[in-house]
C-alpha cells in the first residue's frame, strides 16, 4: 500500500490538534505540516479549508477532515497498530468501546475540573476545583478504568506496553495537568502532584508513563503554552 499523502493544518499550543501529532508519531507516517496562527482571524484560504476555523483539519490523499477526535481516529483505523485492534474484528470493536468509555469519562469528569480551576478568580477557588478534579479520578472509577483486574503488565491504557488510542487523544491535557500547578502558572492548585500520587497512584504512575513518551512529548513547549494559558485567564478574568 502506498504512503498517504497528508497535510496537516495545525498549531503546536493547542492540545486538540496535538491529538493528531500523537498518533502521527506513534504510526510513524511522514506528513507536511501547516502551522495556523490561532493569535489572528484564520485566513479566507482556511477558511475554504475548514469553514469553522479550527485545528486540527487533516487533508488525507485530498480527502479533507476536520476535528481532532475523528482525525485522530481516522488515522487509527486507517493505519491499524498497536494504537487499536482493526475495527472489523470483536477484538477492535470492544477495544473501542473501553477507550471510548474511558476518554468519555476523562473529559467530562476529569479534565472539566481541572477546566474550572484555570477559570478560579481565588486561591480557595483553584484549591476547590483541584480537589474536586482529584476526587472526580476516585469517584469514577477512572483508576479501575485504566487497569481493570486481569489486565497486562504495561504502563499504558489497560496494561498496555505500549501507548494506545486513549493515550493519543488524553496525552496532551495530561502534559497540561501536570504541569499547570506550577507557581509560575498558578492555574491549578500547587498541592495538585501530592494529592494525585497519594489518592490516586494508579492515575498518577500513568499520566507520568505517558508524558515520558516522545510522540507526546516532541512538539511540547512547557514554557510557551503555560504562559500563553495563564496570560489567556489572566486577561479573561480581568
Amino acid at each position: 500500500m502506498a504512503a498517504p499523502k497528508i497535510i496537516l493544518y495545525t498549531s503546536h499550543i493547542c492540545p486538540w490538534a496535538h491529538r493528531a501529532h500523537i498518533a502521527l508519531k506513534e504510526l510513524g507516517l511522514e506528513y507536511e505540516e501547516v502551522i495556523i496562527d490561532l493569535n489572528k482571524p484564520r485566513e479566507p484560504w482556511y477558511l475554504e479549508i475548514n469553514p469553522r476555523g479550527l485545528v486540527p483539519t487533516i487533508s488525507y490523499n485530498g480527502t479533507i477532515i476536520p476535528e481532532s477526535a475523528i482525525v485522530t481516529q481516522l488515522l487509527a483505523d486507517a493505519h491499524p497498530s498497536h494504537l487499536v485492534p482493526p475495527s472489523n474484528s470483536v477484538e477492535g470493536a470492544i477495544q473501542r468501546a473501553h477507550i471510548s468509555f474511558f476518554v468519555d469519562t476523562f473529559f467530562s469528569k476529569v479534565w472539566s475540573s481541572a477546566f474550572a480551576a484555570q477559570k478560579a478568580s481565588t486561591e480557595s477557588e483553584r484549591k476547590e476545583a483541584t480537589e474536586a478534579l482529584v476526587a472526580a479520578i476516585e469517584k469514577n472509577n477512572v483508576e479501575s478504568l485504566l487497569y481493570p483486574e486481569g489486565s497486562g503488565s504495561g504502563p499504558f491504557f489497560r496494561g498496555a506496553e505500549r501507548l494506545t488510542l486513549a493515550e493519543a487523544l488524553t496525552g496532551s491535557f495530561l502534559l497540561r495537568l501536570l504541569s499547570l500547578w506550577k507557581p509560575q502558572y498558578g492555574l491549578l492548585a500547587e498541592e495538585l502532584p501530592q494529592l494525585l500520587e497519594k489518592r490516586t497512584p494508579k492515575f498518577w504512575k500513568w499520566a507520568n508513563a505517558v508524558v515520558k513518551e516522545e510522540s507526546v512529548s516532541f512538539i511540547w513547549d512547557e514554557e510557551v503554552v503555560g504562559s500563553r494559558t495563564a496570560a489567556k485567564w489572566k486577561a479573561a478574568k480581568a
